[in-house]
């Protein structure tokens, strides 16, 4: 019996093993969008990605013909929209100056091509809350805000 379940558990890590190898890269990818963070420097992404890629592991045997990928794509984009979106603003990237809201619906919606009706559901958001929020993150997206500048450079002369 012990062996039975040892190969089993061999079976099921070769398996998540084999899966990360081909998803890991553009999930990090997804979760560095999410967080804003810059590519090169993403410890919060990476952390956000070791959860969501945790809590499909402990979910492995019970996929039983779904996708992992989106499985693990779900959980990456609940983990964030549970804890991220009143705590973290972006620092850097294309996406910094959108509310990590905007983030998670622009993500899932045009990166990970996740329908409307869907990211409703994921979300628990109102269909028409998800079409605001991604009209206005596109219209960010677009026609990202000035920034000011040094404050000396374009106001009054200094008296």
């Amino acid at each position: 019996m012990r062996e039975r379940q040892a190969s089993r558990n061999a079976r099921r890590a070769r398996e998540f093993e084999a899966f990360v190898a081909g998803a890991a890269g553009r999930l990090l990818h997804a979760a560095t969008l999410l967080t804003a963070e810059p590519h090169a420097d993403n410890p919060r992404a990476r952390k956000l990605l070791t959860a969501a890629l945790a809590r499909t592991y402990s979910s492995w045997d019970r996929l039983r013909g779904e996708d992992p990928y989106d499985c693990a794509r779900k959980e990456l984009g609940v983990r964030f929209a549970r804890g991220a979106w009143h705590r973290h603003r972006g620092h850097g990237g294309v996406l910094a100056h959108l509310t990590p809201q905007e983030r998670l619906v622009l993500v899932l919606r045009l990166f990970e091509g996740i329908g409307e009706e869907q990211v409703a559901a994921l979300l628990g958001l109102p269909l028409i809350r998800v079409r605001a929020l991604h009209a206005r993150a596109m219209a960010l997206v677009l026609h990202p805000p000035r920034d000011p500048g040094p404050a000396g450079l374009h106001g009054a002369a200094p008296a």
